[in-house]
């Protein structure tokens, strides 16, 4: 259990790095309520749009590939936490958007896989 946790942040580390790298700005990580979790939360200065975003690193496929572990019931808590965070931050009249960055971790190397609009 404590490898998959150190794990998963590693890979939280590093899709903050890539979105950083590509012109995102990181508001938010880890944002926590009854309604569900939200990995990362990120602002597109060039699409002008606010971005929740889930983060899935896998070492291997065993247990399939990171986008199919983003079920329909995993999305439901996704949506239902960015209305919360919406809701608590005031924010109007904004494009909103929900990614999936799939991250493989191979041999201490990382591939970095990021899925817009997923739902």
């Amino acid at each position: 259990m404590y490898q998959r946790h150190e794990t998963g942040k590693w890979g939280e580390e590093k899709a903050c790095e890539y979105l950083l790298q590509n012109g995102y700005r990181v508001i938010e990580r880890n944002f926590t309520c009854k309604q569900g979790e939200i990995d990362i939360i990120a602002w597109e200065k060039k699409s002008k749009e606010l971005i929740f975003i889930e983060v899935k690193t896998r070492t291997n496929k065993i247990y399939g590939s990171p986008i199919e572990a983003v079920n329909q019931r995993k999305q439901k808590h996704i949506y239902w936490a960015a209305q919360y965070y919406i809701y608590i931050h005031q924010i109007k009249e904004t494009y909103l958007r929900f990614d999936v960055i799939e991250i493989y971790a191979i041999k201490g190397k990382s591939k970095i896989c990021h899925i817009k609009k997923i739902f």
